[in-house]
């Protein structure tokens, strides 16, 4: 056998030529792959899911008309807005999330009271949005309905549990939604789908023909992207701004609570104290105080919660009460 014959038995024989024609070839398909799906990427990109997955009911009611002077004009006229899936509409079953829930639950027999409110005040009702299933849950992820795709960073979660009422906000697909608010089902959404959110104290706003997931602790809060739309739908759903009631305006300073920031304390009042100039509306001189002595000065209750200052650093006595109580309140 010649020497060219050896060598060409040799080389197909070696077992390192073979490792390095696998690893080509594994290559070639790994970028092939790559390049299939960044297509698949963009083809959905250039052409997203209709409602950006928001909604699992579409529908509308129409508010009534303007009743004619001397009674006071409508405050959200040619608004549109959506809720969660745990406001019944009536006519409608609340599906809560779950598909369960919906098949073996009727169809309300009445509006919730805050969607009525919102109603008479000239806003339109468009549908309910997708939420985490019985509102348990902080990503807004959905086994059944789907995963709304969070506009401001669609490769992200759009955070729970109401998902569907950010995503359809932030989308652009309603002015402003409503949801529930247990442990941040509506101020985690909002943040991750940059949009805002306000929570009021609990109660104030009626959770009637809501579905609940803790009494003790639900309450109806809305999102908006424009501040100036938040401040009307509050106008329409707060006690207060219907009865006129104007408190001094005037940001307080747990001193205590910023102590445990790791930057300046007096660095962080000030750029807060900066901003607050920059505001349309006059505001009266910050006000200090530790909240600490003002929860064992003003919210008795509370004071077997709070442990002496001496034993913890000054400020984390109060904020262990705050979490100990909220524990507690979830176990009820």
């Amino acid at each position: 056998m010649d020497s060219s014959a050896r060598s060409g038995a040799t080389g197909s024989s070696n077992p390192r030529a073979w490792i390095v024609a696998g690893v080509a070839v594994a290559g070639v398909i790994v970028l092939a792959e790559v390049a299939r799906r960044r297509r698949r990427w963009l083809r959905g990109k250039s052409s997203p899911p209709p409602y950006s997955g928001a909604f699992c009911d579409r529908l509308e009611l129409a508010p009534p008309p303007q009743p004619p002077p001397p009674a006071a004009r409508q405050q959200l006229p040619d608004l549109t807005f959506a809720v969660s899936d745990n406001f019944e509409i009536e006519g409608y079953v609340a599906g809560f999330g779950n598909p369960d829930w919906k098949r073996t639950h009727k169809a309300a027999s009445h509006t919730a009271a805050a969607v009525k409110a919102l109603l008479k005040q000239g806003a339109t009702c468009v549908g309910r949005t997708v939420m985490d299933e019985l509102g348990f849950g902080v990503t807004g992820e959905n086994l059944h309905c789907g995963t709304p795709i969070n506009p401001a960073s669609p490769s992200v979660v759009p955070g729970g549990s109401c998902s569907g009422s950010a995503v359809a906000v932030s989308a652009q697909l309603v002015e402003f939604a409503l949801g529930t608010d247990t442990t941040g089902d509506l101020r985690i959404p909002a943040s991750f789908c940059g949009v805002l959110c306000f929570r009021p104290s609990h109660g104030v706003v009626s959770t009637l023909g809501t579905l609940p997931n803790s009494h003790s602790l639900d309450t109806i809060g809305w999102l908006a992207r424009d501040p100036h739309i938040l401040s009307r739908v509050g106008d329409a759903l707060l006690p207060a701004a219907a009865c006129g009631l104007k408190g001094k305006r005037q940001l307080v300073f747990a001193d205590d609570c910023f102590e445990l920031l790791k930057i300046p304390n007096q660095k962080t009042v000030d750029v807060i104290e900066n901003a607050v100039r920059t505001l349309p509306y006059g505001f009266q001189p910050p006000k200090h105080i530790n909240i600490g002595q003002y929860i064992s000065s003003n919210v008795p209750s509370l004071k077997e919660f709070c442990e002496p200052s001496t034993k913890l650093q000054e400020g984390k006595s109060a904020l262990k009460a705050l979490c100990t109580v909220m524990l507690l309140l979830q176990r009820i």
